[in-house]
């Protein structure tokens, strides 16, 4: 029997690390593209790009060896055949597998406009991507970041100490996919203070330059905003490719039960290339955070090595460090109809309440981490909040928490 791994991010290696703690104990093979060892994606819109650091392993290489997992770094899965229950290496090898799981993630989505191949027009998913943004920020006086989300504003903090930051957000509010308008709006007059020019409603038409390297990005109004460096955080796409070609259904992603599983109850894909039924939700979704991937892995790890078929329910929940503020989310916040805030917004600790049909659905929070932790708990355990249960005078969400949890 084996089991192979198609991605070595933090869902393929948390895979391989859960079927041995799981008691699996038949081949595992972990197949990553990168030829680094498997390693932490947070830090490289953070701390990476304003220190010496090198990258942060997700463990030793010695772990590992240690658990007999097979690690083929720089190594490239090109082709699937699930009768036979083959992959085919870039080499030109071949394996079986028994059990298949894809990890594949995701890639920066391009933006396809003139100039996005010279030099300085960089994007950020890997670590030698971060590499090159790290070198390329030494020198740089006007640096543009196309995408006002996590990453987009992540960066903007990092770089806004050393040069002049402009932010292209599309749409009228920043991070607008992941958090509600009331926090959006606090951001975006914290980027402002911190003298981060932010252009809503803004795009790039051309990436403009001189002997091959990047100097501005002009909008189709014609102005051309000055730019040593160019950083593209205008989302990603799933990496679904090896699952269409062999059959498997895809639509922004790897389509998968609440399983997790596939098409093919042998082929199981997680992580940021997987879209599936959301439990806290009611809807079909595909969510990009490291708390998804390793809750997804270590799931599927377990119906691996026990055989058990469970539904996925696990609660999402998100974070970003932007400098002093530390945003955390518990829930999904989409389609919700009422917000109640909590706390104290100008001393920068607060929580916004998103509630959907008089339901709590979600709890954004700013430096307020026990209510971040009281929320995590609060809607996993599916206890009810109600608008007017949160509005009156001196609410407490760890206390009701607390209540709710004695039953």
């Amino acid at each position: 029997m084996t089991a192979v791994i198609v991605g070595a991010g933090q869902a393929g290696a948390q895979t391989a690390a859960s079927l041995r703690r799981e008691g699996y104990a038949e081949r595992i093979v972990l197949v990553g593209a990168e030829a680094e060892l498997p390693y932490q994606r947070p830090p490289l819109s953070k701390s990476f790009l304003v220190s010496d650091e090198g990258s942060a392993p997700l463990r030793a290489q010695s772990f590992y060896a240690d658990n007999a997992i097979e690690l083929l770094t720089g190594h490239r899965i090109i082709a699937i055949d699930r009768e036979a229950r083959i992959v085919g290496f870039d080499d030109g090898r071949e394996l079986r597998w028994d059990h298949l799981v894809l990890a594949t993630g995701a890639r920066p989505r391009p933006l396809g406009i003139p100039g996005e191949q010279l030099a300085g027009v960089c994007t950020l998913r890997d670590l030698a991507d971060a590499r090159e943004i790290r070198s390329r920020m030494t020198g740089a006086e006007s640096i543009v970041i196309i995408g006002g989300g996590f990453i987009g504003l992540e960066l903007a903090t990092a770089f806004a100490a050393h040069a002049e930051v402009v932010v292209f957000e599309a749409t009228d509010r920043l991070m607008g996919r992941v958090v509600t308008a009331d926090m959006s709006e606090f951001f975006g007059r914290a980027h402002q203070e911190r003298g981060v020019d932010l252009r809503f409603a803004h795009v790039a038409e051309e990436f403009v330059g001189e002997d091959g390297r990047v100097t501005g990005v002009r909008t189709p109004e014609g102005r051309v905003f000055p730019a040593d460096l160019v950083v593209i955080g205008a989302g990603v796409l799933p990496r679904d490719e090896l699952a269409r070609d062999c059959g498997l259904a895809v639509d922004n992603g790897i389509l998968v039960d609440g399983t997790l599983r596939t098409a093919d109850p042998a082929v199981s894909a997680i992580g940021d290339c997987a879209r599936f039924p959301s439990a806290h939700s009611g809807s079909v979704v595909r969510l990009e955070s490291v708390q998804n991937a390793v809750d997804q892995a270590q799931h599927v790890a377990e119906q691996i090595a026990t055989g058990t078929v469970d539904e996925y329910r696990s609660l999402p929940w998100f974070w970003s460090h932007q400098d002093e503020l530390k945003l955390q989310i518990a829930g999904l916040a989409a389609g919700h109809d009422r917000t109640h805030l909590i706390g104290e917004p100008d001393e920068g600790k607060f929580s916004v309440l998103a509630f959907r049909q008089d339901r709590l659905v979600a709890v954004e929070s700013v430096n307020r981490p026990a209510d971040h932790m009281a929320a995590r708990r609060l809607l996993a355990a599916g206890h009810v909040l109600r608008l007017d249960e949160a509005t009156v005078p001196g609410f407490d969400l760890r206390a009701f928490q607390r209540l709710a949890s004695r039953g």
